[in-house]
Parts: structure tokens; C-alpha cells; sequence
């Protein structure tokens, strides 16, 4: 007898992956692949949408007619800040533009001058000028660097609702997508912003639905549910709301490091832009307050020069334990000796300096700096809020030194890490399943480890 399943496609920048989840959303089945990326009109790299498309079409018929499998619904987890624009009939009219690319100064020049000044909108639209990072500011470079092709467009659709699109024939908006840091969403008034409709950007944007919301399908000639799709942020985020029912804070790791604050009924403050927060979007439309740092992009840059400056492997680092007496030895007479290139802080200073003669103790320096910074990002993202417990995911949940040390600046909550290498891909699953979870889900499918300060 064939299993039943719910199949989702879970697109990353860099890895494309498809998963098939059996009722209790046990991972069944998976493959991935690494697409090349191709170049838009300027020169620069971008998503193969139609490699991609064919892609996720050639996986997807095969497995519905897998012997072991009985696909009953399909859902999509996609990267933000990406958009896919459509003609009247259905064809990709321009290239899918990487949210790495730069915009021109006097497109900001000529939108702040209009709808500025720029901090109350980002204040209001929980987004930070992040150039093509922000959809909306993609759609206004878009009307006027390219007014023919943005004449010619039909709808405009965030990438997880196009790839639903291609499965299902119907467009629609979605709110995760819209929500989260586009420049597009007022969280005050819950709508689009005024500058949306009077650029008549609304109009390029079908009708918005929750992510909840199931296309019933008769595919290949089978009755299938398909999702609309969800932010990969929202995705990973859903299966902690819906199971932890105390304030938490979702510290997401990897080369970004994110604070999410999902249970904050605040709106951002000038204080919150200013410290580089920014708003992710619940599948309700609530507001899910977040602090960014550039943490693991600046490790990697750190942990370059170290291992140069030691004549150790590149890769010496992972092997590193925490260890009590060597952070004792350090914080006697701390000093901030760190220098850091991705971002500024008012406390490092002018050159790096190594007054070490092993490399585990330079580690452990730089560790106790970047935690530093770490649980300042997290105390901007629960500003105001009395949090019980805190998760950690990603690419730091298993760094002992980073675990150890973030457990002992934040010994007043409950520290968890979390597996979930799953996470946005079950979310995507879960949103569409209807299903309420179990405080004991978390544990069960994420494999939960708490830990206990140091004294």
C-alpha cells in the first residue's frame, strides 16, 4: 500500500530541494540540485527560471507516479526578495533579478525625495533600505529604468506563488511575501503602503491570500491540494509558534544571523531601524520583529586570518571545545581586539590585535566579542517583551564555544538548539495541513537539546 504524502519544493538561493513528509511530517524522501545561474541584460548572474521550472516539473511528475508514494498536496518554501514578472499570457517577460544587485543612486535619490523621509518608512514598513532586498523598491527601479517591459506586465508574483502558478494556472499574492522587509506592506494601517497605489504597483499584484489557502487541482489526472507557497523566513518560524506557547526568541544562524521575536504585538520604533531591525511577516499578517548581524559571514572572515596568522588547517576551528579556565583568563582583564569588516561597533578597535600565542585562545576572544554582539541583537529584538526561552538553528547550533558562551550571557532564559535543517521546508507542509502541533512536536522532529549555563 502506498504511503500518503505532501510534497513540497524547498527553494534556496544556492541548493533547490524537494521533500516528501508522511502524516506525522517524518521526511520520507528528498533529492537537490544545484542549478548554474545565467545573466540578466546587464551582465549580471541571476536564477535560470526556466532551468528551474523544468526542473521541479521533471521531479514532481516522476515521484507521482512513484510505486511507494501517494502525493495528496504540494506546497512551496522560497527565497524573499525575488519576483517573477508575467504577460496576459502566463510567459516570464524579464529576467529574474538577483536581490544582490545594485540599484542606482538616483532611483533612491528620486523615491526618498517623494515618499521619504526614509527612516519613518522603513519604520513603517519594517524594511531598511536594502536595495533590491526590498520587492517594492525592485517594482519602482523596474517602472523606471524599464517602462516598456513594466507596462507589458500582467502580475507580478513573489517567487513561491509563481512557482504555484506554474502548477496550478492561478495568481495570487501572498502575505509572507509581501510582508517581509519589501518596503511594500504598511504593519500600521495592514495594507499597502500609500506610495504603492500611487504608483499603481498594486495593480501589477493579484489579490492576496493567506498562506494557508489550498488550490484544488486536478494534475495529470489526479485530485491534488496546492498550496500558494510561503516565505522560506515564515516557513521555518511556523512550526516554533505553533508549538511554543511562552515568549521565545528564534535566533536563526548562518551567514546572517537573525533574532526573530514572533510574539511582539510592537510595531518597530526609529530606536529598532536605527539598530538594523527589520520585520518579518507571521502567515497572519502579524508583524515578527527581527535584529540582524552579519555573524557568520564576519566569522568566516576572522576565522581566515586567524588560521593564516597560527599556520593551522583551514578548518582547525571546528575541532575547538569550549573551555571554562581559558574564558576566565580572558574576561579578567577583557578588551574588545577585534576589528570587524562587515559591519561597525562603537567598541572595537582601530586594527585587530593578537596578543595570543594559541590559537584557542584567539578563538575564544573572538567568540566572546561576537557573542557579545550576539546577545545585543537579541535584547533589541525582545526589547519590551519578557522572554522565557530561546532557540537556536543553523550553522551555530552545534559551535560549542558559541552555545556555551551565549548560555552564560543569557542564563535568565531557557536556551534550546534545535536540528532543524528541515525548517522551512516542514513549514511549508504544516501550513497546509491545517493541523494544530504538540508542545512535545519541537522535540520529536527537531531533535531540542537544552543547555544549562556554566557557573
Amino acid at each position: 500500500m502506498k504511503k500518503k504524502v505532501t510534497a513540497v519544493f524547498d527553494i534556496g538561493k544556492t541548493n533547490k530541494k524537494f521533500f516528501l513528509f508522511d502524516k506525522n511530517y517524518q521526511e520520507v524522501y528528498r533529492e537537490y540540485i544545484r542549478l548554474e545561474e545565467i545573466v540578466d541584460e546587464d551582465g549580471y548572474p541571476t536564477e535560470d527560471i526556466e532551468a528551474l521550472v523544468r526542473w521541479a516539473k521533471e521531479v514532481f511528475d516522476k515521484m507521482l507516479d512513484a510505486p511507494y508514494y501517494d502525493i495528496e498536496a504540494l506546497n512551496f518554501s522560497c527565497y524573499g526578495a525575488t519576483l517573477v514578472h508575467i504577460d496576459e499570457n502566463g510567459k516570464v517577460l524579464t529576467p529574474v533579478y538577483n536581490y544582490t544587485k545594485p540599484l542606482p543612486k538616483e532611483i533612491y535619490a528620486s523615491f526618498y525625495d517623494q515618499y521619504g523621509p526614509e527612516d519613518e518608512l522603513s519604520r513603517v514598513t519594517g524594511s531598511l533600505q536594502l536595495g533590491m532586498l526590498n520587492t517594492g523598491m525592485q517594482m519602482y527601479w523596474l517602472k523606471y529604468t524599464r517602462p516598456e517591459a513594466f507596462k507589458r506586465i500582467k502580475y507580478s508574483l513573489h517567487l513561491p506563488q509563481y512557482l504555484s502558478y506554474v502548477f496550478t494556472g492561478v495568481p495570487v499574492s501572498e502575505y509572507t511575501s509581501i510582508g517581509c522587509h519589501t518596503m511594500l506592506w504598511d504593519y500600521g494601517k495592514k495594507d499597502y503602503h500609500p506610495w504603492v497605489y500611487q504608483e499603481g504597483i498594486d495593480k501589477k499584484f493579484p489579490p492576496i491570500a493567506a498562506a494557508e489557502k489550498i488550490i484544488d487541482v486536478k494534475y495529470k489526472g489526479k485530485m491534488l491540494g496546492m498550496g500558494i507557497g510561503i516565505h522560506d523566513s515564515s516557513s521555518a518560524l511556523l512550526p516554533y509558534v505553533r508549538s511554543v506557547k511562552k515568549k521565545f526568541i528564534l535566533v536563526s544562524t548562518g551567514t546572517w544571523s537573525i533574532a526573530m521575536n514572533p510574539l511582539s504585538d510592537q510595531l518597530l520604533t526609529k530606536d529598532d531601524i536605527r539598530n538594523n531591525c527589520i520585520n518579518y511577516m507571521r502567515i497572519d499578517g502579524k508583524p515578527v520583529k527581527s535584529a540582524r548581524l552579519f555573524l557568520g559571514n564576519e566569522y568566516r572572515i576572522q576565522i581566515a586570518k586567524l588560521s593564516k596568522y597560527f599556520k593551522v588547517p583551514d578548518d582547525y576551528h571546528k575541532k575547538v571545545r569550549f573551555d571554562q579556565d581559558t574564558y576566565f583568563e580572558i574576561i579578567k582583564d577583557f578588551e574588545h581586539l577585534f576589528r570587524w569588516e562587515s559591519f561597525s561597533d562603537k567598541n572595537m578597535p582601530e586594527r585587530t590585535q593578537i596578543p595570543f600565542h594559541k590559537f584557542e585562545h584567539a578563538y575564544h576572544q573572538l567568540m566572546v566579542e561576537l557573542v557579545l554582539l550576539q546577545t545585543k541583537s537579541i535584547e533589541i529584538a525582545s526589547a519590551g517583551d519578557k522572554v522565557e526561552k530561546l532557540f537556536v538553528d543553523g550553522g551555530f547550533s552545534d559551535n560549542d564555544v558559541y552555545i556555551q558562551l551565549l548560555s552564560h550571557y543569557q542564563r535568565n532564559v531557557q536556551l534550546m538548539t534545535t536540528d532543524s535543517s528541515l525548517g522551512s521546508a516542514l513549514g511549508a507542509a504544516i501550513v497546509i495541513s491545517g493541523s494544530k502541533l504538540e508542545p512535545k512536536f519541537l522535540k520529536e522532529n527537531y531533535a531540542t537539546k537544552r543547555h544549562v549555563p556554566f557557573s
